[in-house]
């Protein structure tokens, strides 16, 4: 048993961050996943874990860090998108909100370390350090647009474990295919750096963005596995190009990111957002993600239901919403008439073993 006399700062960081320990870990490793199904964890914000049959493993946006944690800065640096977006320099009170459930250090077992965008709550540098510095994942690719390579590659990760993605390309891993789509991600257009705004004093007035550099900024995926395909969206916002997207390909389960923007800010889909989206993919199951993560933008999952019971029958809507639990599991199709996640209650061995108590009538 410990005393207080051995206690000290470092020492009780080190025991109970992050939170879940390794718990999702040895779970995502055991996890046997059945013939023409996938599996996935949601790792808090828009990180998502994703294993096959054939034990295909992608780790995708996982972030470990941490929001603002002091107010003795009271200014946001410059470039940053909200203050580019909305013309505001007071500190943005966005702190971290959800638990860390994944040990990125614990990691024994994956293919690829996938990122959607550059922004700090989507790549970061513990989870490649973990992954570089580890002998058993030597062979770990790490994918993402030209801007997250230019980060990875930053904080030394080896250009050669570097992989660049634009729209329109395809990678295979095991049975599992990933396809870079348009990204929508108007947030992180305005986000520096951008091509043209150092030559105009880093203002990006005047400077008209493309096609091909939103390519290089951000995407979206779309993950082909046995048991059905996955619309990973990002950080994008709604976009009638949802639509060409869900012409294109066959979607199951769409991701979308959703939260309650602050006055002045438009970064997160709203809940009709969430399902206008889910009804241009054609997706069968929409599940909203990324309002867990900041406490200046959260939301409430219950609106997007209530819509959803509201529109659904006038509308005749072909898709329903999954609510999900970071840390929580979903294996698709089995869980696919699922609305709402619980996490694993327990208790099931009960009365097993003689319970140890004085007398009957007390329980």
């Amino acid at each position: 048993m410990s005393k207080v006399s051995e206690i000290t700062r470092e020492s009780w960081i080190l025991s109970t961050f992050p939170e879940w320990g390794t718990w999702l870990n040895e779970e995502i490793e055991e996890e046997k996943v059945p013939e023409n199904n996938f599996a996935m964890w949601w790792l808090g914000c828009v990180g998502v874990w994703i294993k096959t049959p054939a034990s295909a493993n992608i780790c995708m946006d996982l972030w470990c860090g941490r929001g603002k944690a002091t107010k003795k800065v009271k200014d946001m640096v410059r470039g940053h998108q909200m203050a580019n977006m909305a013309g505001v320099r007071k500190l943005q009170p966005n702190l971290r909100n959800a638990v860390g459930v994944l040990d990125p250090f614990a990691i024994n077992e994956v293919d690829a370390i996938v990122a959607t965008h550059y922004h700090n709550d989507h790549i970061d540098v513990n989870v490649a350090a973990a992954v570089i510095n580890n002998p058993k994942l030597d062979h770990v690719k790490f994918i993402g647009p030209q801007y997250c390579v230019d980060m990875w590659t930053k904080w030394g990760v080896p250009t050669d474990r570097c992989v660049v993605v634009k729209p329109g390309d395809s990678i295979k891993i095991k049975d599992l295919e990933l396809i870079a789509l348009d990204s929508f991600d108007r947030t992180c257009l305005v986000t520096l750096p951008a091509r043209g705004a150092e030559e105009n004093g880093g203002e990006l007035n005047g400077i008209c963005p493309s096609d091909e550099e939103m390519g290089l900024k951000a995407v979206n995926y779309l993950i082909k596995t046995p048991g059905g395909n996955i619309y990973h969206s990002g950080d994008s916002h709604y976009s009638i190009y949802y639509a060409k997207h869900g012409k294109d390909y066959d979607i199951d389960v769409a991701l979308g990111s959703y939260g309650e923007n602050p006055v002045g800010i438009a970064d997160k889909m709203t809940s009709v957002d969430i399902l206008r989206m889910a009804e241009c993919l054609k997706t069968k199951i929409v599940i909203p993600v990324h309002h867990d993560i900041w406490t200046n933008f959260m939301a409430s999952t219950n609106e997007i239901l209530e819509l959803y019971r509201m529109r659904k029958d006038r509308l005749q809507y072909k898709f329903h919403p999954f609510i999900w639990e970071v840390g929580g599991k979903y294996v698709y199709p089995r869980d696919k008439d699922l609305i709402e996640y619980h996490h694993p209650r327990g208790f099931d061995d009960c009365f097993e073993q003689e319970p140890n108590v004085p007398f009957k009538s007390i329980l």
